[in-house]
């Protein structure tokens, strides 16, 4: 499956968040963030250790299969070269004499090896050229324009080459390397040596207003340990979970997902965000230990990607298996905004209760009886209310209004802002014209609902009681702020999980970046087990 990738970082600071500490400086690796290099060392070391292992003679103890991409990640992403020579030989069993840096590459030592590896890259280079994630340089060229002070921080002894080959020389204010390094006597990822001298040579004295952006999971783990305001993760594929794991504050899939407001907003709500439920897995499996599961589950912005156009946002095969996997595990029930047959269509699993409508519309499995419509008497309302409005938005590019029989979406994420405010006036008349109706807040979308003492929080407590779930640990996983008061709902006896991009005043305890993170946690949630069942 194609993961989502992340929405641009773009959304400004609320709340008082322009208070906060400052983004003062920003520290980039190398390889893998500005150079779309980290292929080439990858083959790099494959050549050397496979070429090495076909050739050494079998030993007791010893594993010579050839080098994979878990070992690269595992053992020498980020690190510098001897010491990833270091890790491999010992996760295989193989012990080596260390040598001497001028060891020729010939030698069957750690340095040999490593310098074996080093001239295969740059053989490599010479052939390919240096590639350039465009987004990373215009996102370090635009901090720079912003005031931001930008670093460089790379393992690699090459770096001063590598930059000299993409025209980038001069990007970085300063520069920390693999010869720095040595001359230093830094310690390697995942120690955090060489971010912070990248940062004193910054002239950073707070590192809480300094950002570092990495592609390995040691490069993060060093930024976390060296107390870094923010760390971004660069996952080119594959990696998302242990940058996650690492410590990656936020994790994007190149440059062109970054932006100065964005990192602003990201280091001024540091204080404010929830912590992440799969790095905070072991405490959220310690809180549901004995206790029996009610999961319940919000479906735009948390099981699927906004979509521009509702239609668009369809749920995957993948999610849906693991949907069907929690499902047979633990009672789990969807409360979306969308209307009711259109939800069940998506969601494709006729064993899920549905509280569509913010929960105005609460249907039980078929063959099940049951189920509630708490504000029945206003569905001519609803409807008369969404005629009117579809006259006006047909007469606005990119309006479009669903209803959704116990109420209404009018979506102007497509609309341009100068005409957003006709929307606004259409729906307050529209609800004026009537009785017993309201608006309210979501995500580029204005709503119409009953005006009565009902919300997702409610139905989320009357599911409970109706399907005989008193008792169990409800967990609700939610994205927009109309799944606040379901939030709000669990915070008390249960798990409340927000799904966000950017830190925001929230009743949960624990965040999500996005539907692929929803999904890893389903699958935990899946498998999870009381003591005693």
């Amino acid at each position: 499956m194609t993961e989502p990738r992340a929405r641009h970082l773009v959304e400004a600071p609320r709340d008082g968040a322009s208070a906060a500490p400052r983004l003062e400086a920003a520290v980039f690796d190398l390889d893998g963030v500005v150079t779309l290099t980290a292929h080439v060392h990858r083959a790099a070391w494959k050549e050397m250790f496979d070429q090495f292992l076909a050739a050494r003679p079998r030993a007791a103890g010893e594993d010579h299969r050839p080098f994979t991409e878990a070992d690269y990640l595992a053992h020498v992403d980020g690190r510098p070269r001897s010491d990833g020579v270091r890790a491999f030989l010992a996760s295989r069993g193989i012990t080596l004499p260390e040598g001497a840096p001028d060891d020729p590459p010939g030698a069957e030592t750690v340095q040999g090896l490593a310098r074996r590896k080093d001239e295969r890259f740059l053989a490599l280079v010479e052939r390919s050229g240096v590639e350039v994630d465009h987004g990373a340089v215009r996102f370090a060229r635009d901090l720079r324009a912003a005031g931001v002070r930008v670093g460089l921080a790379s393992s690699s002894r090459n770096a001063g080459l590598l930059l000299r080959r993409a025209g980038l020389a001069s990007l970085f204010e300063a520069r920390v390397d693999g010869v720095v390094s040595a001359d230093l006597r830094l310690r390697g990822k995942p120690a955090p040596d060489i971010f912070a001298e990248c940062a004193r040579r910054l002239g950073v004295t707070d590192l809480a207003r300094a950002l570092v952006i990495e592609d390995a999971s040691s490069g993060v783990a060093a930024a976390r340990a060296g107390g870094f305001g923010l760390v971004i993760g660069v996952d080119r594929g594959g990696n998302w979970l242990r940058l996650r794991e690492a410590g990656a504050d936020w994790i994007v899939r190149g440059g062109d997902e970054l932006t100065v407001a964005g990192a602003q907003a990201l280091v001024a709500g540091r204080e404010r965000a929830r912590p992440n439920a799969l790095v905070a897995w072991p405490e959220i499996a310690g809180e549901l230990r004995g206790r029996s599961l009610v999961v319940f589950l919000d479906y735009d912005g948390t099981l699927v990607p906004i979509a521009p156009r509702p239609e668009q946002a369809v749920l995957d095969d993948a999610t849906r298996e693991v949907l069907r996997r929690l499902s047979r595990a633990w009672p789990t029930h969807i409360i979306s905004g969308r209307g009711l047959e259109d939800v069940r269509g998506l969601v494709g699993i006729d064993s899920l209760w549905v509280a569509a409508s913010h929960g105005f519309d609460i249907d039980p499995p078929p063959g099940v009886a049951g189920g509630l419509k708490p504000a029945a008497e206003l569905e001519p309302e609803i409807h008369r209310a969404a005629g009117e409005l579809r006259q006006v938005a047909a007469a606005i590019p990119g309006a479009l209004v669903e209803d959704k029989r116990f109420s209404i979406a009018v979506h102007f994420r497509l609309v341009e802002p100068a005409r957003v405010p006709e929307l606004e006036h259409a729906v307050d008349q529209a609800i004026a014209r009537g009785a017993g109706l309201k608006r309210t807040r979501g995500k580029m979308v204005l709503q119409i609902e009953p005006d009565i003492d009902w919300d997702k929080g409610r139905a989320l407590r009357w599911l409970i009681h109706a399907t005989g779930a008193s008792g169990s640990c409800p967990i609700f996983i939610g994205d927009d702020f109309t799944d606040e008061p379901a939030l709000a709902a669990v915070a008390d006896d249960g798990v409340g999980v927000l799904v966000t991009e950017l830190p925001r005043p929230t009743a949960a305890r624990y965040s999500l970046q996005n539907p692929l993170e929803v999904r890893i946690l389903l699958e935990r949630l899946a498998a999870h087990r009381p003591e005693g069942h």
